[in-house]
Parts: C-alpha cells; structure tokens; sequence
C-alpha cells in the first residue's frame, strides 16, 4: 500500500508544520495581524510596490475622471460613458491595494504631494477626444507592463497580494483593449480641432 503521509519526496520531514508550532506562533505574534512567520517577502519593498501601484491607479482614477467631463464630439457620449467606468474600476483597485496595504500593516500613501512622481503613469490631460483615449492608452500599457513586473516578483513571496495584482493587471489589460478598438473606431474624427484645445 501506497505511503500517504503528509511528507516531501526523498525526506521525512512533515509537509505541514505540526498544530502546536502553528497555535504557538499565532499567540506569540498576535500584534501582527494576518503577516504570520511563515510571510515570505520583504514586507517593506511589498508596501513600497503596492504604495506605487497605489499612487498609480489614483493617477489613473483622476485623468479618466477629467476625460469623462471634457469628452467633446459627436462620439462623446458613448466615450466618455467608457472614461467613467474605466475611472470607476480604477478607484476599486486603489480601494483593493489600499486594503491590502494595511492587512500588511503598512499605511496608505494618498498623500497629494508627489502622487504624480510615485505613479508609473502620467497624469496627461489630453486635447481632444483621440488624444485623450490616446494617452488613456499609454498609461494602461504602463500599468500592464509595471503590474506584470511586480507580479513576477511577489511570486509564491506573497502570494495574496499576488493574486490581488494579477486580477487587477486583468482589468487592465481589458481598459487597453477597449482603448484601442476606440482609437480604430475613432482614429482621427477630432484631427482638426486638437490645433483649438476643444474637442467639439
């Protein structure tokens, strides 16, 4: 009969740390909340990526905001429609990072000053609708790269933050696609008014 015990291939050591190790730690560390002993990471570089990735989706929320209200053109409704729910799911990963930043004991960084300089993506305002979706785009694709990059490095480290990113990285890559067949529907219906600074 088959060996079934919990144990690594080639060893004896147990797969699991035994029940009085796991109740003895969890009383010990009490004050740390949910980061056990067995939290992998350097908590410190996870809340400064998190914090950035944070300052990020801020940034995001706050240009997609502004494009949903200066949307201009005969398209503008059905745009800025997209703009407003792009701005909205980006505020529910900001609220998602936040959360998980303090689980790790850390403190959310909202602070205005320097959110600019702490966000991957810029805060680029856009003249017309095009190069609004335009820049809208460029900062997804930053976003998607910066993601992808500190998804790989929370790896089995911290793997619920790991998760958290990858979920969002999704979401993002869906906002660049939606950007980009806007741009091959639209490629150049404001041309001539971006020399104006009006989309109308």
């Amino acid at each position: 009969m088959a060996d079934t015990s919990a144990s690594t291939a080639g060893s004896k050591a147990p797969f699991l740390t035994d029940v009085k190790t796991l109740r003895d730690r969890a009383r010990k560390h009490i004050d740390e909340g949910s980061v056990t002993a067995g939290y992998a990471a350097d908590r410190d570089t996870v809340l400064k990526l998190l914090n950035d990735a944070l300052a990020t989706e801020l940034v995001c929320t706050l240009r997609y905001r502004r494009h949903y209200f200066m949307a201009r053109g005969i398209h503008s409704q059905s745009v800025a429609q997209e703009f407003l729910q792009h701005s909205n799911d980006e505020q529910a990963h900001a609220d998602q990072i936040a959360e998980r930043i303090v689980q790790l004991g850390g403190e959310p960084d909202f602070a205005p000053e320097g959110l600019a300089t702490r966000s991957h993506a810029e805060y680029v305002e856009g003249t017309s609708l095009t190069s609004m979706i335009k820049e809208d785009l460029i900062a997804e694709r930053i976003a998607i790269d910066s993601y992808r990059e500190i998804v790989q490095y929370l790896g089995e480290r911290d793997p619920t933050s790991r998760r958290m990113m990858e979920e969002i990285l999704a979401k993002e890559e869906e906002h660049a696609d939606d950007l980009a067949d806007l741009l091959v529907a639209f490629p150049n219906e404001d041309k001539g008014n971006e020399r104006s600074g009006r989309a109308r």
